[in-house]
């Protein structure tokens, strides 16, 4: 057996049995600051990853690092409060295995977030912004042997993420009053914030907003087959005018986070519970 579906059946296998064998509607991964939403789960089954055979563990600030089963919108979920970074050292097969995972455990649709940078000059620090769009720097994770068990050698990307589910979250929105954008995402490796140059880089490629993940996770859904919803919470201002004192700091993009976590979980447990 070709040992990275190994590690992806162990995983499932452990978890599954954790879990009763009960099949997840969704799969939502929890970025930095946004765990919040774990505490809305009903009668939640915490696994912490170092439990889980072959996951790597998070060190990632603002990532708690367990995988939960839960209801939330009455709906039976799994979610992945904090994620795996490619900057912490991991190789793709690993950032990426939790999705995987979560496929052969059943989900039937992605539900993905993080804290991001805002480049466009209209955003502001705490915005909600529905990812309509991405740029990927970072490594492509389908790269190498395909496994054709998930999906094909050269998976469709025009839609990476759901229309239909991206109409529902601006419904949604509309009806609490909610003012969220809608934009293009860009993700690099990290771990360093990126330069004004390169802040004014990503604004005149066309991105809104920049961070450090998600994408890969985007791309290994689709290449299975799983729609995707994707939202990010715009925690400093990326821009290339900064004052001559200005530092980017790491808990204050959690604290931000945090600040916007319940808009952005009223959202998601509404979508979870429609669907």
């Amino acid at each position: 057996m070709d040992p990275r579906i190994e590690r992806i059946t162990k995983a499932a296998d452990f978890i599954s049995s954790r879990l009763g064998g009960r099949k997840p509607l969704a799969g939502i991964v929890l970025g930095s600051g946004l765990g919040k939403l774990a505490d809305r789960i009903e009668n939640p089954v915490v696994i912490p990853y170092r439990e889980i055979p072959g996951f790597p563990e998070s060190t990632a600030i603002g990532h708690k690092g367990n995988f939960i089963g839960g209801e939330l919108g009455g709906r039976f979920i799994v979610a992945m409060q904090g994620r795996f970074h490619y900057y912490e050292g991991y190789p793709m097969e690993l950032v990426t295995l939790p999705i995987r995972v979560m496929k052969v455990l059943g989900i039937g649709y992605l539900f993905v977030s993080n804290a991001a940078g805002g480049v466009n000059f209209d955003y502001r620090i705490g915005d909600l912004m529905i990812i309509r769009d991405h740029i990927n720097l970072l490594p492509n994770p389908l790269i190498g042997k395909n496994m054709e068990e998930f999906g094909p050698r050269f998976p469709d990307m025009t839609r990476p993420y759901d229309p239909e589910l991206i109409r529902r979250a601006e419904l949604i929105a509309s009806d609490l009053g909610l003012f969220v954008r809608k934009g293009v995402y860009l993700a690099g490796t990290g771990p360093s914030y990126e330069t004004p140059a390169e802040y004014k880089y990503f604004r005149l490629i066309g991105a809104d907003a920049v961070g450090m993940s998600t994408i890969p996770e985007v791309i290994v859904a689709r290449h299975c087959g799983i729609p995707v919803f994707g939202m990010s919470v715009i925690t400093n201002e990326a821009h290339d005018d900064y004052a001559d004192d200005y530092v980017n700091d790491g808990d204050d993009v959690v604290r931000a986070a945090d600040a916007a976590a319940d808009r952005m979980t009223e959202i998601f447990t509404r979508m979870v519970a429609g669907l």
